[in-house]
């Protein structure tokens, strides 16, 4: 899953350098909100530490 992010900013990469400009910041800002989204699930996940 954490690669979604990675692959959003690569696309976006290859955008800028086809000269779609705006196609490249709709990647870059879904890429952006995948990777809130990806932290969010982290952060709230239960830690398994049994004692």
């Amino acid at each position: 899953m954490m690669s979604v992010p990675f692959f959003g900013c690569a696309l976006a990469m290859l955008a800028v350098w086809a000269g779609r400009r705006w196609i490249a910041v709709g990647l870059w800002a879904l890429s952006l909100i995948a990777l809130a989204v990806l932290f969010r699930l982290h952060a709230t996940d239960a830690l398994p530490l049994a004692f």
